[in-house]
């Protein structure tokens, strides 16, 4: 069962500065949507399969995010800042 993701981020010509960046693990996420209930602005689950989500969202989202991360059954959601790596 693997899922697929893609960015929720639409680019209009503007330049988008990232302070957090996630990377979901997509062979070990399993669907279990706690992430969707947790930061709905940041994942969006697509059918049984489909994760989507914005590898980098505003810093506003921080605490959202980190909580989706801890809850993961499976912890295969990974963030850090600008200066770290993922």
């Amino acid at each position: 069962m693997g899922l697929r993701a893609a960015p929720l981020t639409q680019w209009t010509g503007a330049v988008k500065l990232t302070t957090m960046r996630i990377v979901v693990d997509l062979n070990r996420c399993q669907g279990y949507g706690q992430c969707v209930f947790l930061a709905p602005s940041v994942f969006e689950l697509h059918g049984e399969e489909a994760l989507m989500y914005d590898p980098g969202p505003d810093e506003a989202q921080r605490l959202p995010v980190v909580r989706a991360a801890a809850a993961c059954p499976v912890q295969a959601i990974r963030f850090d800042g600008p200066d770290e790596q993922a």
